[in-house]
C-alpha cells in the first residue's frame, strides 16, 4: 500500500491490481488491512487514498455475499468517516468513499443507514455527499431505500432553507429527483415490494413542499447549472405531488417551464421535464391544461422546427422530448392540436414547413390539394377579389406548372398518398373552373394571366393558361372593345406585345409538345390579334417575315434566349426566327461595291509626260509640282470624310498616275540633265508617297523607282554619281516585300520589287515586267526576278568567297523542314553554281577552301524525301566538283567519267535505294575525287548535316560521315579528340535514333584505327557521363574483337593509379578524409557502361577473373570515399546519369554488371535479394556484402573461382586496409562451402587465415576467425583434423589485448560454437574451465552480440561437461543459473534464445529431473513463454533439490535490481517473490522506487504474491 504514492498511472493500477488479486482470496483480511493501514496513515494525501478506497470497493462488489457483518461495520465505519473527514467537497476521494458505502449498502442497508442518518442530524445542513450517497442508494436499492425516505424527507426539508451555496442545492435537487424516481418505481413494483402498503400519498405533502422551495426560490438562480438541477427534479416530483395541488399549481408551473427556453440552457431538460410534467397532468385528467394549451405549442413549435445535426446527441434526445411532448398534447387535443399546425405549412420558410409536418407526418402533396381546394372555395364567395387574390392566383399556376413524374408511381393502400400529376390535374382543372363559371373572377384573371406567359418557369402551365386566356378573351371581346383592348402602359408588369409574340410563335413551333401547349399558343395568338398590333389580323394570313417592320420585334427573342434552356427544342426554333424577321428588314440591305483599275490610263499619262520631258524637262517638272501642290490629291478632314469610299479611291488613281509620270519623266528626259534632278525634283516629292497600303501605288512606285535606276544607269556621268538615298530606296523595296503575306503569293509586288533592287544596285539588265496585271506567271516570274538578282550578287564577287557568302544566306532555306522552301533554295543554288561555273575564269591554280562545307551542304540533299530535290542536288554536286577542277588547272569543257557518271543517276531518283545511292556518290565522287587537305573541313561540315530536319538527309550524312572515316580516317589520329567531342555535341542537340546509331558507328570506326587516342579521349569527359558520352562507351561494346583490347586498356588504367587521396583537415586532430581519384574513378564508369551492352558479353567471358578481381578491390578501395568537390556539385545537377557517380556505388554497379554480363547473373540477382549490394556500399556492413558475393559464387559460379582466389591470395598482403579486409572477408565465406576442398584450395586458404591474425586491422582479424571457424560449416572433417590448431586460434582471439570493442573475442566465441561440435573431447577437456571462466563476463555485456555469443558458447560447452570436468563445470552452471534464467527477458530476442538454449543443454548436467523436464518443455525457441508462471516452478525445483544453494542465488539475484536493463530489474523480483526470502522482501520496497514504471509494477505485483505465500 506504500506504494499507491507512486505517480505513474500504470504502476498505481498496477497496485490497485495487486490488492484487487489479494481480496479475491481473503476479502475480509485485505478489507481489514486497507482499513487499518487508512487509519494509520491519516495524513496519506487523498489521491493515494483513492486507489484503496476504489479497491476496498472493487473488493465488496466481488465478494459482497462473503462479507460477514463485523467487517461490513468497519467498512461502513471507515468510508463514512473518509467520506466526512474533509468539510471542504475534495470530489474524487468523497465520491471513492461514497462509492463504497453504496457498494455495501445493497446488501447491509440498514448498517449504512444507521451510520450515514447519524451525520444527518435535523438542523444542521449535512455533508455534500451525504445527500449524494442517499440519491445513490435511492437508485442501487429502491426496495431497501424507499422505506426511509419517508423519515429522510421530514429532516431534509427544513433544511431546504439553510443551504446558500448552489453545490448544496444542486445535490439537494438531485437528491430529491432520485427519490422521486426510485418512488416512482417502487409503486411500479409493488407487487414484489416488502411493504406493499406504501401509497403515493405517503410522501406527497413532503414532495409538494419540497416543490414549493425549488420553483418559487431555486428555479429563479442566475445560475445555470442550478436551473437545470431544478428542472430535473421537478419532472419526476410532479408524478408525486398531491392532485389538486399539482392542477392549482400548473397555470404557474407550465409558463415557468417554457419561460427557461428563452434561457441559456441545454433544452434537453426543459423538454424532458415539461414532458412528464405534461404526462403527470393529463394523468390526473387536468383541466388547466386546455388554457396553456396556446401557450405550449407557440413554445414547442420553434423547438421542432429547430435544425437538426444528428452528430450532437442532446440535439437529437430534445427533438425527441419535443415529439413526445406534442404526443401527449394531441392525445388530449387532437383538433387544437392540427388547428394549429396547418396554417403554418403555408409559411415560405421551408424549415417551418418542414418541422410542421413533423408532428403530424403530412404528405405535402396533400396539403397542396388542400390549399387548392381551399382557393377554389374562396374563388365562388369572392374573397380573391380583395387584396392578395393574385398571390393565391399565382399558387396555382405555380401548381399547373409542377413537373410531370418521371415515371409512375406504384398504387399503394394509403388513401392520403398523392403524386406531383395529381395535384397538378387538379389544379389545371380549377385554373379552368374559375376562369370559366365563376363571372366575378373576369376582372380579376383578365390580363393578369397575361404575365405568367413570358416567364421560363411557367412552360409546364402554358397549356392550361392558352385555354383560360382564349376563354377570357373571347368573353372580353364580346363584351366590346373597352374591356378587350390592353392598357399596357397602366398594368407595367405584362409582357409587351411583342414579348407575347415571340414567346407564342416559339412554343407554337412544338405544336403537341407539353399537353399541346403548342396549338393552345397558336389559338391564344390568333384571339390576342388586336392586343398585338392592328395589322395583325391581315399579316396572320399572309407570312410572319412581314411583321419586320416592326424592329421591336428582334430584341424580344434575344432577351428570351437564355430562358429557354430548360426547352431545348423550342430554344432551336428561336433563332432561325429572329434571323428569318431579320432578313426582312430595312437595316439588313446591302450595297455593292466595285473597284476598277485604270493601270492602263495611268500608263498612258505617263508617256506623254515623258514624250514632253525630252525637250522641256524643267517645264515638265514644274507642271508635275505645281499639282503635287494642288487641292485634287489632299484628304478632306471635314464632315464629308465620312463618305470618304469614292474619294479615296480616285484620289489613290491620280497618286499612281502621279507617281508614274516621274518615272516616265526620268526615263526620257536627257541623260546630261536627269541627274541633277533625280533627287532634288523627283525622289523628293515621289517619297512622301511610300506610307501606302494601296496595291496599285505601290506597283507605280516599284516601277516609277526601276525607271529612275535605270535613267541613272544610262547617264553618261553615272559612275560618277553619287546616289545618297539609294540605300533608303533599297530599304523601302524591302518593306514592301516584308509586307507581303508570307504564305501565299496574290501579287506581282514581291518580283517588281526585287527587279527595282537589281536596277537600283546592280543596273546592268534592260528593265523588264513579264506578264501584266493578274498574269498566270506570277510564280516564275517572282523565281526569275530573284533568280537574276541573286547571279547580279554573285557576279560582284566571283570568289570562293563570294559563293560561301552566298551559300550562308541560303542554307536555312536549304536545310528548311517544309518542302516548297527547301525546293526553291535548292533549285536557285543549282542556278548560282551553274552560273559561278560558267563565269569563272581561273588564270592560276589556287584552292577551292570551301569545297568540303559545300559538298556537306549538297551532297546529303540527294536523298531528300522530295525527288526534284534530289535531281537538283546531284547537278548542285555536279557543279562543284567541275569549280574543283576549274581550280585545280583543268579545262572548262574536260569531261571527268566520274563525274559525268552522276547524270545517269538522275534517272533513277524517282524511287532510288537511298542506302545505295548513298555509298554511289561516295564512291563515284567524294571518295576518288575530294582533296585530303579538305577532309576535315568535309567531315566537320557533314556533322551539321545530322542536324538536317529531312531524315533522309541526315541519314545520309551520318553514312557518308562514316564512310569517309572507314575509308580514311587512319591520317586522322591528331583530329580523334576533336571528332569524338563533335559527335558528343551532335548526340545532344539530337534525339533520334539513326543519329545515335550512327555516331555509335563513328566511334566503333576511330576506335578501331586508334584504340588508346579514343578511350583517352572518351575519359576526359566530364562526370558524370552523360546519356549521350554512355552511348559512345556503348559503342566499343560492339565487336568482341575491339571490346577485349578495350577493356584491358581501361583494367589497366582502374590499377594504375592510386584509388584514393587523403586530405587532412586544417582542424587540429580531425580524421583523414579519402578522396576519389578521377582516372580511376572514369575508367569504372567506362567498364560500366561497356559492360552494359549485351554485345560485350564474349570479351568479358574472356577476362573474367581479370574483371572480378579488379572490381572486387575497386569496390573495396571505394568504401568510404567521397567525390572531389567540383564532381560533387556536377554530379547534383546532373540530369538522369547511367550510374551513380558515387565512387563505391560505382564500383558496385560495374561489379553487377560484370557478373551480369559474363554469365552469372544467378550471382547478381543472389546478391541482390539478399540485400548484398547495398552492404557492400556500408563501410560498417561491407564485409557482410562481400561474404553474400562469395557464398553466391560458390554456389553459382565454382568453377571460376581457382583463378580468382589465386589472384586474390596476393591482395592478402595490401597496403591498403580495405583490399585486405575484403580479400579476407571473401575467403572466410568461401570457407564456408565444400567448394574450396574440391578446387584443393583449404590448406592454403586456412594457412593464410591463420597468418591473418596477426594483421594490424581488427576487422581482418575477426574475418580471419571467422573463416577458421568457417571451415566447420564447409569442410567438417578437416574442423577435426585441425582441431587443436584452430581451438588454439580462437582462444587467442578471446584474449586478443589490441581488442577494446572486443570484436574479436565475438567473433572466437561464434566461430568457436560452430567448431566445437566436430572437435575432440581431448582437445576441449584442458581448456574447458579456461574458456567457461573467460566468456563468462559476457554474459552481462552492455553488446547483445556478446551476450547471445558467450551463452550460446556455454551451452556448447556442456557437452564436454562429463567425466572430470563434470562437477567443475556444474559450479560454473550455478555461477551462471541466476544469470541465464533473468536473461529471459532480455530486451533482445536473439539473447533469449541463446538463454533457452544453454539452459536446455544445462538442464541434464543439473542432476535434476524436474529442473531438466521444465528446461526442455518449456523453453522452445520458437514459443513465447509465461515468464511468471516458469520461474514460479522453477524456484519451487530449486528450493526443494538446492535448498543449501537458495542463498547464494538469492545474492546472485539481488545484484540484477540495479541492472541497465529496466527488463532484468522488471524479472529480478519475480525470483525473489518466488522463494519468499525475508531480505528479499526489504530489498523489494526499495526497487519500489525504481524510475521505470515498468519495474515498479512488476515489484508491487510480487508484492502481492509474497502476502499470499506469507
Amino acid at each position: 500500500m506504500d506504494a499507491t504514492i507512486d505517480k505513474d498511472l500504470s504502476v498505481q493500477e498496477q497496485i490497485y491490481s495487486a490488492l484487487c488479486y489479494v481480496g479475491e482470496t481473503e476479502p475480509e483480511e485485505i478489507l481489514n488491512a486497507c482499513d487499518e493501514y487508512l487509519r494509520r496513515h491519516q495524513k496519506l494525501a487523498y489521491p493515494h487514498r483513492i486507489i484503496i478506497l476504489k479497491a476496498m470497493e472493487t473488493v465488496v462488489v466481488n465478494n459482497l455475499s462473503r462479507l460477514d457483518k463485523s467487517t461490513a461495520k468497519v467498512v461502513i465505519f471507515l468510508a463514512s468517516n473518509e467520506m466526512t473527514k474533509s468539510k471542504e467537497v475534495v470530489y474524487d476521494w468523497q465520491e471513492a468513499a461514497s462509492d463504497v458505502l453504496v457498494a455495501v449498502g445493497r446488501r447491509f442497508i440498514n448498517k449504512v443507514m444507521e451510520e450515514v442518518l447519524s451525520k444527518f442530524q435535523p438542523g444542521i445542513l449535512p455533508h455534500y455527499f451525504i445527500l449524494q450517497t442517499f440519491a445513490n442508494l435511492s437508485m442501487s436499492n429502491v426496495f431497501g431505500m424507499v422505506p426511509f425516505l419517508n423519515s429522510i424527507l421530514g429532516t431534509m426539508l427544513p433544511m431546504l432553507g439553510l443551504a446558500k451555496q448552489d453545490t448544496m442545492k444542486c445535490v439537494f435537487c438531485s437528491a430529491l429527483q432520485h427519490f422521486s424516481e426510485s418512488i416512482q418505481e417502487y409503486l411500479a413494483n409493488l407487487d414484489k415490494a416488502p411493504d406493499p402498503t406504501v401509497r403515493k400519498d405517503t410522501f406527497s405533502n413532503e414532495i409538494f413542499s419540497a416543490y414549493e422551495v425549488l420553483f418559487y426560490s431555486w428555479l429563479q438562480s442566475r445560475e445555470a447549472k442550478l436551473r437545470l438541477a431544478v428542472v430535473e427534479a421537478l419532472g419526476p416530483m410532479s408524478h408525486l405531488m398531491p392532485s389538486d395541488r399539482l392542477e392549482e399549481q400548473l397555470p404557474r408551473l407550465i409558463p415557468g417551464i417554457l419561460a427557461l427556453y428563452k434561457k441559456q440552457t441545454e433544452a434537453f431538460y426543459v423538454s424532458k421535464s415539461l414532458c412528464q410534467i405534461l404526462e403527470a397532468s393529463v394523468n390526473i385528467g387536468s383541466r388547466t391544461l386546455d388554457t396553456q394549451l396556446d401557450s405550449l405549442l407557440s413554445t414547442l413549435h420553434p423547438q421542432i422546427c429547430a435544425p437538426l445535426d444528428s452528430s450532437v446527441p442532446l440535439l437529437v434526445k430534445n427533438h425527441n422530448e419535443v415529439l413526445r411532448c406534442f404526443t401527449v398534447l394531441a392525445c388530449s387535443f387532437p383538433d387544437r392540436v392540427l388547428g394549429f399546425l396547418l396554417p403554418k405549412l403555408e409559411s415560405s420558410n421551408e424549415r417551418t414547413r418542414v418541422g410542421t409536418l413533423a408532428p403530424p407526418q403530412q404528405p405535402r402533396y396533400l396539403v397542396k390539394r388542400a390549399v387548392v381546394q381551399v382557393i377554389s372555395a374562396m374563388a365562388h364567395h369572392g374573397y380573391l377579389e380583395q387584396a392578395g387574390g393574385e398571390t393565391m392566383i399565382e399558387f396555382i399556376v405555380r401548381q399547373c406548372a409542377l413537373p410531370t413524374d418521371p415515371q409512375p408511381r406504384k398504387q399503394t393502400l394509403e388513401a392520403d398518398d398523392l403524386t406531383s400529376d395529381q395535384v397538378r390535374n387538379i389544379s389545371i382543372n380549377t385554373l379552368f373552373l374559375i376562369s370559366t363559371t365563376v363571372d366575378r373572377m373576369n376582372d380579376v384573371l383578365w390580363p393578369y394571366l397575361l404575365e405568367f406567359v413570358t416567364p421560363a418557369q411557367f412552360t409546364n402551365a402554358l397549356a392550361p393558361l392558352c385555354k383560360s386566356l382564349l376563354h377570357l378573351a373571347t368573353k372580353r371581346q364580346g363584351e366590346g372593345e373597352d374591356a378587350f383592348l390592353i392598357s399596357y402602359d397602366t398594368n407595367a408588369n405584362l409582357p409587351s406585345p411583342y414579348a407575347l409574340t415571340a414567346r407564342l410563335l416559339v412554343v407554337a413551333s412544338w405544336p403537341y409538345l407539353g399537353d399541346g401547349r403548342g396549338a393552345a399558343a397558336l389559338r391564344l395568338l390568333n384571339g390576342l390579334q388586336p392586343n398585338i398590333h392592328p395589322a395583325l389580323s391581315q399579316l396572320w394570313n399572309k407570312k410572319i417575315p412581314d411583321l419586320v417592320e416592326h424592329s421591336v420585334l428582334i430584341h424580344p427573342p434575344l432577351n428570351q434566349l437564355n430562358s429557354y434552356s430548360s426547352f431545348p427544342s423550342e430554344k432551336v426554333c428561336l433563332i432561325p426566327t429572329w434571323g428569318f424577321l431579320w432578313m426582312g428588314s430595312a437595316a439588313s440591305r446591302r450595297r455593292q461595291h466595285s473597284q476598277s483599275l485604270c493601270f492602263e490610263r495611268a500608263q498612258g499619262l505617263a508617256s506623254c509626260f515623258g514624250i514632253c520631258a525630252v525637250n522641256h524637262l524643267d517645264e515638265t517638272l514644274a507642271k508635275l509640282e505645281d499639282f503635287v501642290r494642288s487641292d485634287i490629291i489632299r484628304k478632306s478632314a471635314g464632315l464629308f470624310s465620312l463618305f470618304k469610299d469614292r474619294s479615296d479611291t480616285e484620289v489613290e488613281k491620280v497618286k499612281s498616275a502621279l507617281i508614274l509620270c516621274y518615272g516616265s519623266v526620268a526615263v526620257h528626259a536627257p541623260r546630261e540633265l536627269v541627274l541633277a534632278r533625280i533627287e532634288a525634283d523627283i525622289l523628293r516629292n515621289i517619297f512622301q508617297y511610300f506610307n501606302t497600303k494601296d496595291l496599285m501605288l505601290k506597283l507605280c512606285l516599284i516601277r516609277s523607282i526601276c525607271m529612275i535606276g535605270q535613267a541613272i544607269y544610262n547617264s553618261a556621268q553615272s559612275t560618277a554619281f553619287n546616289f545618297a538615298r539609294k540605300v533608303e530606296l533599297v530599304a523601302q523595296m524591302m518593306d514592301f516585300i516584308k509586307s507581303e503575306p508570307a504564305d501565299s503569293l496574290r501579287t506581282p509586288i514581291r518580283q517588281r520589287a526585287m527587279v527595282s533592287c537589281m536596277y537600283l544596285v546592280y543596273p546592268c539588265c534592260g528593265l523588264s515586267f513579264p506578264g501584266g496585271w493578274g498574269s498566270t506567271t506570277l510564280y516564275p516570274d517572282t523565281v526569275s526576278a530573284l533568280k537574276d538578282l541573286l547571279k547580279c550578287v554573285l557576279q560582284k564577287e566571283l570568289t570562293p568567297r563570294g559563293l560561301q557568302s552566298m551559300f550562308e544566306h541560303l542554307c536555312p532555306w536549304i536545310t528548311s523542314t517544309k518542302e516548297h522552301e527547301r525546293e526553291r533554295a535548292v533549285e536557285l543554288s543549282a542556278t548560282l553554281l551553274e552560273f559561278y561555273r560558267g563565269k569563272l575564269n581561273v588564270t592560276t591554280v589556287v584552292p577551292f577552301y570551301n569545297l568540303g562545307v559545300l559538298m556537306a551542304l549538297f551532297s546529303p540533299r540527294c536523298s531528300d524525301s522530295l525527288p526534284s530535290i534530289r535531281q537538283r542536288a546531284v547537278d548542285c554536286v555536279y557543279s562543284l566538283l567541275y569549280i574543283q577542277m576549274c581550280y585545280e588547272g583543268f579545262a572548262h569543257d574536260h569531261k571527268d567519267e566520274m563525274v559525268e557518271k552522276l547524270k545517269t543517276l538522275k534517272q533513277g531518283l524517282e524511287n532510288p535505294d537511298y542506302t545505295v545511292l548513298f555509298h554511289t556518290c561516295y564512291n563515284i565522287v567524294i571518295a576518288k575525287r575530294f582533296p585530303p587537305d579538305q577532309l576535315m573541313s568535309l567531315l566537320l561540315a557533314m556533322f551539321e548535316g545530322l542536324t538536317d530536319p529531312d531524315k533522309n538527309c541526315s541519314r545520309a550524312a551520318a553514312v557518308m560521315i562514316n564512310s569517309l572515316l572507314k575509308e580514311r580516317g587512319g591520317v586522322l589520329l591528331e583530329k580523334v579528340p576533336e571528332i569524338i567531342g563533335l559527335t558528343h555535341s551532335k548526340l545532344q542537340g539530337l534525339d533520334e535514333e539513326h543519329v545515335r546509331k550512327a555516331a555509335q558507328q563513328t566511334v566503333y570506326i576511330l576506335a578501331c584505327q586508334h584504340q588508346t587516342a579514343v578511350v583517352s579521349s572518351l575519359l576526359g569527359s566530364p562526370l558524370p557521363f552523360d546519356s549521350h558520352s554512355c552511348t559512345m562507351w556503348r559503342s566499343l561494346a560492339t565487336e568482341p574483337t575491339l571490346t577485349s583490347p578495350v577493356l584491358e586498356l581501361l583494367v589497366e588504367k582502374v590499377n594504375r593509379d592510386v584509388p584514393y587521396k587523403e586530405n587532412k583537415s586544417f582542424l587540429l586532430g580531425s580524421s583523414c578524409e579519402r578522396i576519389a581519384t578521377t582516372l580511376p574513378l572514369a575508367a569504372t564508369c567506362a567498364l560500366h557502361e561497356i559492360m552494359s551492352a549485351p554485345e560485350s558479353g564474349p570479351a568479358v567471358l574472356e577476362l573474367y577473373p581479370h574483371l572480378f578481381v579488379t572490381l572486387l578491390l575497386r569496390v573495396s578501395c571505394s568504401v568510404g570515399v567521397q567525390l572531389p568537390k567540383n564532381l560533387q556539385s556536377r554530379e547534383r545537377r546532373s540530369i538522369g546519369p547511367s550510374t551513380s557517380l558515387e565512387p563505391c556505388s560505382c564500383a558496385v554497379e560495374t561489379l553487377k554488371a560484370m557478373l551480369a554480363r559474363g554469365g552469372s547473373e544467378e550471382v547478381a540477382r543472389s546478391v541482390g535479394n539478399a540485400g548484398g549490394w547495398e552492404l557492400m556500399r556500408s563501410a560498417e556492413r561491407h564485409h557482410d556484402g562481400i561474404a553474400l558475393l562469395a557464398r553466391a559464387m560458390a554456389k553459382h559460379a565454382a568453377p571460376r573461382l581457382f583463378p580468382i582466389v589465386k589472384a586474390l591470395i596476393p591482395m592478402l598482403n595490401s597496403v591498403y586496409d580495405g583490399q585486405r579486409v575484403t580479400t579476407t572477408a571473401f575467403f572466410a565465406e568461401l570457407l564456408s562451402s565444400n567448394v574450396v576442398n574440391d578446387l584443393i584450395l583449404l590448406e592454403s586458404m586456412m594457412d593464410n587465415m591463420t597468418g591473418r591474425q596477426r594483421d594490424s586491422c581488427t576487422a581482418v582479424r575477426q574475418l580471419a576467425l571467422r573463416g577458421l571457424g568457417n571451415i566447420a560449416v564447409g569442410s567438417p572433417e578437416k574442423a577435426r583434423k585441425h582441431g587443436a590448431q584452430l581451438l588454439a586460434s580462437m582462444i587467442d582471439g578471446m584474449d586478443d589485448k589490441d581488442d577494446p570493442k572486443n570484436l574479436v573475442a565475438l567473433e572466437a566465441m561464434s566461430s568457436l560454437s560452430k567448431l566445437l561440435g566436430h572437435m575432440e573431447e581431448r582437445d576441449v577437456h584442458s581448456v574447458l574451465l579456461h574458456i567457461a571462466i573467460r566468456i563468462r563476463p559476457f554474459f552481462d555485456s552492455e553488446r547483445h552480440e556478446l551476450r547471445k555469443s558467450s551463452i550460446t558458447l556455454f551451452g556448447n560447452l556442456t557437452k564436454f561437461s562429463s567425466g572430470n570436468s563434470e562437477d567443475v563445470f556444474f559450479e560454473q552452471i550455478l555461477n551462471g543459473l541466476v544469470t541465464l534464467l533473468l536473461h529471459l527477458q532480455d530486451p533482445k530476442p536473439e539473447v533469449i534464445k541463446a538463454c533457452k538454449f544453454a539452459l536446455r543443454m544445462c538442464g541434464p548436467v543439473m542432476g535434476c529431473d524436474g529442473l531438466c523436464d521444465m528446461f526442455q518443455n518449456h523453453l522452445h525457441e520458437d514459443r513465447s513463454l509465461h515468464y511468471g508462471e516458469f520461474m514460479n516452478h522453477v524456484c519451487k525445483h530449486l528450493m526443494q533439490n538446492y535448498p543449501e544453494m537458495l542463498n547464494r542465488l538469492i545474492l546472485t539475484n539481488l545484484f540484477y535490481f540495479k541492472s541497465n536493463w529496466a527488463e532484468i530489474r522488471a524479472a529480478a523480483p519475480m525470483f525473489i517473490g518466488e522463494t519468499g526470502s525475508q531480505p528479499a522482501r526489504r530489498a523489494l520496497s526499495l526497487l519500489l522506487k525504481d524510475p521505470v514504471a515498468a519495474v515498479r509494477v512488476k515489484t508491487a505485483e510480487t508484492l502481492g504474491r509474497l502476502v499470499r505465500i506469507v
